[in-house]
């Protein structure tokens, strides 16, 4: 459970979620047993910009450590003076996001299409680690492929050999290829295959993990030494010490109606103090609806935090479906859960 020198107290980390993983959901998750977390997709050239984007994608205080920043881009010399921003930041980590979805941008790749242009991804690495202290962990987040084929997997393990060699100290894999975007299974066993090639390295697993039950399953059965949470994580920042109970053959009760309460004023405060409280009525928004799948009558619930856009609106739902401590219930995923909450993710990988 180590990213280079730094040593988390778990094996379970919260995943860049775009538009969700701001430090304030952060921070409601770190209090909650998160070890170790990232940020959403940072593009190179906002960062280098300045101004505004530069202010909204720096987002990190003394309570959230360690943090990566990750980075998306598709040129080596702006993903390197990118880094150096992230770096003197105090971002503990520096991720390259090799592994979202999008499309190219002017026929050149960036994310997933890394895997599409390996001679790009390889440049981008070397001149990322260059400005990077030794001693600052570098990593890289990437997909088994960017389709099927044998052509793909030899692309995809020539990225990973390079990482290695210019002393990355983990990798983050993703169970679906490009191609597939959130789409179909994600195939586990190919990650337990690369975690039994390279044992002695650090190896994040990410794909299918909606509940902590499949995150204890997906260390067992890939080995992989941490496990990458997004969609699970959303609206549930209890995954994190109920997947580390679960590990340690022990259970613990649902958020009790009260506390799920005072986690939904709490991330509701941090929000409104990161983004001001019309921003954050619309970010809340989502999340409530997610955070509902806890309440005995979610059904009801997912409908009145729809309809919110205020922090009176907020309070208004708390008041009606949250006053009486009745016991909460764990979410179970669904099929149905993966196919809406595909459209969720569109830069996170």
């Amino acid at each position: 459970m180590n990213i280079g020198p730094i040593h988390l107290g778990a094996p379970f980390c919260q995943a860049g979620l775009a538009g969700y993983s701001d430090r304030a959901m952060r921070l409601v998750a770190r209090r909650r047993g998160c070890a170790y977390a990232v940020t959403e997709a940072l593009l190179d050239v906002i960062l280098l910009n300045g101004g505004e984007g530069l202010r909204r994608s720096i987002d990190l205080n003394d309570e959230d450590h360690p943090l990566a920043g990750q980075l998306i881009g598709s040129e080596p010399e702006s993903m390197a003076a990118a880094a150096v921003i992230l770096r003197d930041a105090g971002y503990d980590v520096i991720d390259l996001n090799f592994a979202c979805p999008v499309k190219k941008i002017k026929n050149k790749a960036r994310g997933g299409h890394m895997l599409m242009d390996v001679p790009r991804a390889r440049s981008i690495l070397r001149a990322v680690r260059e400005v990077i202290p030794a001693q600052q962990p570098l990593t890289i987040s990437i997909r088994r492929g960017f389709d099927d084929s044998a052509q793909s997997e030899d692309r995809f393990h020539e990225i990973i050999e390079t990482a290695w060699s210019l002393g990355c100290a983990a990798v983050r894999v993703h169970g679906r290829t490009v191609e597939q975007k959130y789409l179909g299974r994600a195939r586990w066993e190919f990650i337990a295959d690369l975690k039994k090639r390279y044992p002695a390295r650090t190896i994040l697993g990410s794909g299918d993990v909606f509940t902590a039950e499949d995150a204890v399953r997906m260390l067992r059965e890939t080995g992989v030494d941490i496990v990458w949470i997004a969609r699970g994580a959303i609206g549930n920042p209890w995954i994190f010490r109920h997947a580390a109970a679960l590990l340690a053959g022990q259970s613990i009760a649902p958020p009790s109606i009260h506390e799920q309460r005072d986690t939904l004023e709490e991330h509701f405060t941090l929000a409104m103090q990161l983004h001001g409280e019309s921003l954050a009525g619309r970010r809340m928004r989502k999340m409530g609806i997610k955070y509902s799948r806890f309440h005995p009558q979610s059904a009801l619930v997912k409908t009145d935090f729809i309809a919110v856009h205020s922090l009176r609106d907020w309070t208004n739902v708390l008041d009606r479906w949250y006053g009486e401590d009745d016991p909460g219930v764990w979410p179970a995923a669904t099929a149905a859960d993966e196919v809406n909450e595909a459209a969720l993710l569109t830069t996170s990988g």
